[in-house]
């Protein structure tokens, strides 16, 4: 029985004609059960019913708005209305020309916006002054105007330019109504002839009324228009919105996959991966300095540091060509620069990897500077307290052998002394010294025995990094000044310098004591430099020529005696020459080769010739005021015994 109420379903049958099945089975005599069965099944038919019908009549009203839109979208642009309107006003009332000018509120006058017809290129420029001209009276009054012949009617002002444009285009007869919105005029609606042609008042109220379907026409199209541009600047919104999102979207989870690296022990190379991974590109990180520490881009002029500069005060991404630039600062020191080579990117990631970066270096640097305080410690025993015990331990503990050959530099300086205690832990961390801030100087000890040229690198790295002058003097410890740099010094049965020799103490390694003394050294050259105007540089006493036997403790006289006349010691002894002789009077006599060749008994040309190869042995400039005095002083050492040891070589090795 319930096929029944399928059929009736089938088709689409009246809510009555579903009471049929029950009835019949009724006057079959069919039991309770089976009624009751078929009322269930005739409640959940009629339900169907109600479903399909409900869903019928959704289809109509679907088809009635498909049918609205296609009529919205029939409605073509604001041009084309106007052009419609002036085509049918000028078959409606069989005019030759139509034409319609529009308000212009910016100039207070009327300009020609559409003609049908027209001719004349001058006509279809014309603007028409409030109240000049047929046009501009109806525009300005909102009154209908009709003339049959333009130029006998006195009733409106003869502009000469708009009664050009008119004869031009040959019109006689013409007839101007307002389009209104409300009580406001937007604009005439023209129709004219090119012969005298008198229009009766149906044909004006045919073209008012015309006049009034255009201008809701026009307004109309214009807040369609309108609709159109806002609908589309929503859109945009919407798409700005979404594409907003899914960039912060990709820029959190790419925080999480940096932070996440951090978390499991990551580095800044780690992190740039993570930059170059979501964003393409190539990245370098550049240290407080501008030194590439992950990845490279290439050469970096100044404008780059310019706008890293600016980042840092704007505090976001700078863009500079296809270069994206991120800078972060602490306390208005640049901490790292991320540099990031790519045509499109998103900034946030890039400003977000900067601030990772950024807490990597100061934790980096927080480690380092706990090491240093350690170091530092150990440097200030070493110095102040040189014969405690326990600092050789201690050093061993810091990795330090401070049996093998060491520097100790003293850098000068001025101000800035948490940034230069801070380079100077830094370098000993890396290069496995000691460092300590002491006022305005850092001592350093590095593993080393070139103790000048430590100087000169410490000069210039700390100077560059204090953007001021750092002045670097240094000394090797347990080496007399002088005395050949290279490994320990070896005493009997090839024990080190640092093992006790017969007659010393048992106590605190030799090598703890000397750092004292090698740092007073140091101190000293540091502070003749000064003296001597050369602030910005680095030297050893060595290197200071008689100064150095003023500060250095060696007191390496011998040395100062090879370094500054050894060639010519040397030559006289291969040669068996008398060049030494000769330098010596010629000081002792003022300088007069004349006198010198009367004190020694020889001709003046001799004289002569033997400085000029002196001359060519000791270099240019021997005979300047500061290099003369140290010729003078050494020769008078040689005098006194201080001989420098030449190489011994026989004449005919020359």
């Amino acid at each position: 029985m319930s096929t029944r109420f399928l059929e009736l379903l089938a088709r689409e049958a009246s809510a009555v004609e579903f009471e049929g099945p029950i009835i019949q089975a009724r006057a079959a005599g069919a039991d309770a059960a089976t009624i009751e069965e078929l009322e269930r099944a005739k409640v959940e038919a009629l339900k169907v019913r109600d479903l399909l019908k409900r869903r019928a009549r959704r289809e109509a009203e679907l088809s009635a708005l498909y049918d609205t839109a296609g009529d919205l979208a029939a409605l073509r642009d604001l041009d084309a209305v106007l052009e419609a309107i002036v085509h049918r006003a000028r078959q409606l009332l069989a005019t030759d020309v139509a034409y319609m000018t529009l308000h212009d509120p910016e100039r207070g006058d009327t300009y020609m916006r559409v003609t049908d017809g027209s001719i004349s290129a001058k006509f279809r420029a014309l603007r028409l002054a409030m109240g000049a001209g047929l046009g501009g009276l109806v525009a300005q009054t909102a009154v209908p105007y009709a003339t049959a012949d333009y130029f006998a009617d006195a009733r409106f002002r003869h502009k000469e330019h708009i009664d050009a444009a008119v004869k031009e285009e040959g019109l006689v007869a013409i007839l101007g109504v307002p389009l209104r919105l409300g009580q406001r005029v937007i604009g005439v609606l023209m129709a004219a002839n090119r012969s005298a042609r008198p229009f009766h008042q149906e044909e004006v109220s045919l073209l008012a009324s015309l006049a009034a379907h255009a201008a809701v026409a026009i307004d109309n199209a214009r807040l369609l228009q309108e609709t159109r541009n806002a609908l589309e600047e929503l859109s945009q919104a919407h798409r700005t919105a979404r594409a907003h999102g899914e960039a912060v979207e990709r820029a959190a989870m790419a925080h999480d996959r940096m932070t996440s690296l951090v978390l499991r022990g990551g580095g800044i190379e780690d992190v740039a991966a993570v930059v170059t991974d979501v964003l393409g590109g190539s990245l370098a990180v550049l240290d407080d300095l501008g030194r590439a520490i992950s990845g490279d881009v290439g050469e970096l002029d100044a404008g780059v540091f310019e706008a890293a500069q600016a980042s840092r005060a704007l505090g976001r991404t700078v863009r500079r060509g296809d270069l994206l630039i991120a800078s972060v600062d602490v306390g208005g020191e640049p901490l790292c620069t991320l540099i990031l080579r790519s045509d499109d990117a998103d900034e946030r990631i890039l400003e977000r990897a900067a601030l990772v970066c950024a807490l990597l270096l100061l934790f980096r640097r927080s480690v380092a500077e706990a090491e240093g305080r350690v170091r530092g410690e150990l440097l200030d025993d070493l110095i102040s307290r040189p014969g405690s015990p326990g600092l050789a331990d201690r050093a061993r503990r810091l990795g330090m052998d401070l049996g093998a050959p060491h520097v100790v530099v003293v850098a000068k300086h001025a101000g800035q002394r948490e940034r230069a205690a801070f380079w100077a832990s830094s370098q000993a961390t890396v290069r496995h010294g000691l460092a300590a801030g002491r006022g305005d100087e850092v001592v350093l000890l590095l593993p080393g025995a070139d103790a000048g040229g430590l100087a000169r690198r410490v000069a210039r790295e700390l100077t560059a990094s204090l953007q001021s002058p750092a002045t670097a003097g240094a000394a090797c410890v347990g080496l007399p000044a002088g005395e050949p740099s290279g490994p320990p010094r070896r005493t009997r049965a090839g024990e080190p310098s640092g093992a006790p020799q017969d007659g010393e103490s048992h106590g605190p390694p030799r090598e703890t004591r000397d750092v004292a003394a090698a740092y007073q050294e140091a101190l000293r050259c540091a502070e003749a430099l000064l003296a001597l105007g050369r602030a910005g540089d680095g030297a050893s006493a060595a290197e200071l020529g008689f100064v150095g036997l003023l500060v250095g403790d060696g007191r390496d006289v011998r040395g100062f005696v090879g370094r500054t006349l050894g060639a010519v010691i040397e030559y006289d002894a291969r040669r068996g020459t008398a060049l030494t002789g000769t330098l010596a009077a010629y000081f002792a006599t003022g300088g007069s080769p004349s006198r010198t060749a009367e004190a020694m008994h020889i001709h003046v040309n001799t004289v002569t010739q033997r400085l000029d190869r002196i001359g060519k042995l000791l270099g240019e400039g021997w005979l300047e005021p500061e290099r003369a005095l140290e010729i003078q002083l050494a020769l008078r050492l040689h005098q006194l015994g201080h001989t420098y040891p030449p190489h011994t070589v026989g004449p005919d090795a020359i």
